[in-house]
C-alpha cells in the first residue's frame, strides 16, 4: 500500500492530491487542513472523480493518527497573501513558523517515521524547523528547495535557444528565495556547455537579466493568478515517486548542509531513505561565494525564529 499524507490543502496541497489520485500513485491518502469544511469538500470532489478513473484511492481526512504508517508526508500549508506586498517568501515566516509549532507535535505523537517533503515557505528554514521539531533524522526531511527554481532556469534558458527545457541541465542553488543563484559553470544545452553553445548560436546572454527572470518567476505566476501550484506540485510528486521507487534521483533540493549547518538548495540523491547523500559538484570560486552568502542569509533569518 502506497500511503500519503498532506498537511495543508490549499492550492499546492490540492494539486498534489489531485495528481496522486488521477495518476494512480496513491493507494491511500490522508488530507489534513485547519479548515475542516475545505477538507470535506476536497475529499468528496476527489471521490467523485474516481468513478471515471481506472484506479482507486482511499481518502481519509483530519486524522493525525492515520499518519503513523504513511510513507510520504507533504507539508504544503502556507499564506501566500502575506508576501503580496513585499514579494518575499520570508513574509510567510510568522504564519508558517506558528503552523509548524502546531503540527510538529501531532506528527510526532502519531508515530510517523516516513519521509517528509516540504513545500512551505520560506522553504529552507521551515524544512529545518520541521526536522528539529519532529526529531526525525535529517535524511528523512527535505524540501523542494531550488528544484522548482532549476526548472524555471531550464524554461528561461530553453527560451533563449528555442530548445526543449528538458535538454537544459544544471542547477539553481542556494535559498529558495532572493539569494539563490544559477551555477552557470555547470549549465549545458543539448549536452553542450552553455558558453560554447551560445557562441555557436551567435548569442550574447545577459546572465544577470536571466537570473532575475528566474528568481522572479514565481511572482510572475502569482501576479497573474494569485498563487502558484502546478510547477511546485509537480516537483513534490516527482520527489515522492523517487522515494517510492528508490530511483536514486539526482537533483537540487533543500537538505542539510554540514559545512554551513543549515538546510539549503543543493544537489543530492533522493531514494528510499529520503536524502541518500549530498552530491558535491564542482563550482567556481565566485559560485562558492554566492552559495556561502545564501547559506548565511538563511541562517541569519532562521535565527530570528
Amino acid at each position: 500500500m502506497r500511503k500519503f499524507g498532506i498537511i495543508g490543502i490549499g492550492h499546492v496541497g490540492v494539486t498534489i492530491a489531485y495528481t496522486l489520485v488521477t495518476k494512480g500513485i496513491a493507494d491511500e491518502l490522508i488530507l489534513i487542513d485547519n479548515n475542516e469544511g475545505k477538507a470535506v469538500a476536497e475529499q468528496l470532489d476527489l471521490q467523485d472523480a474516481q468513478a471515471r478513473l481506472d484506479t482507486t484511492t482511499q481518502i481519509k481526512i483530519q486524522d493525525y493518527s492515520e499518519l503513523k504508517d504513511v510513507d510520504i508526508l507533504f507539508l504544503t500549508a502556507g499564506k501566500i497573501d502575506a508576501a503580496k506586498e513585499t514579494g518575499s517568501r520570508w513574509a510567510e515566516f510568522e504564519f508558517t513558523n506558528a503552523m509548524v509549532k502546531e503540527v510538529a507535535p501531532k506528527i510526532k505523537e502519531s508515530g510517523f517515521n516516513g519521509i517528509v517533503i516540504d513545500t512551505t515557505n520560506p522553504c529552507d528554514a521551515i524544512t529545518q524547523y520541521l526536522q528539529t521539531s519532529t526529531g526525525l533524522p535529517q535524511q528523512q526531511v527535505f524540501g523542494t528547495g531550488t528544484f522548482l527554481d532549476t526548472a524555471r532556469m531550464q524554461r528561461v534558458v530553453a527560451k533563449q535557444f528555442n530548445v526543449n527545457s528538458k535538454n537544459i541541465a544544471g542547477y539553481t542553488l542556494g535559498e529558495h528565495g532572493d539569494s539563490q543563484f544559477v551555477a552557470w559553470s555547470g549549465v549545458t544545452v543539448n549536452s553542450h556547455p552553455l558558453v560554447e553553445f551560445a557562441k555557436q548560436q551567435g548569442k550574447n546572454l545577459d546572465y544577470a537579466a536571466i537570473e532575475e527572470e528566474i528568481r522572479k518567476g514565481g511572482w510572475s505566476v502569482y501576479q497573474g493568478k494569485g498563487y502558484t501550484s502546478y510547477g511546485i506540485a509537480t516537483c513534490a510528486v516527482k520527489l515522492a515517486q523517487a522515494v517510492l521507487s528508490d530511483a536514486q534521483l539526482e537533483c537540487p533540493v533543500s537538505c542539510y548542509n554540514e559545512e554551513f549547518d543549515t538546510y539549503i538548495g543543493q544537489p543530492a540523491v533522493v531514494g528510499k531513505n529520503g536524502i541518500e547523500y549530498v552530491n558535491h559538484v564542482s563550482i567556481t570560486d565566485d559560485e562558492k561565494a554566492k552559495f556561502k552568502n545564501s547559506a548565511e542569509t538563511i541562517k541569519s533569518k532562521f535565527a530570528t525564529m
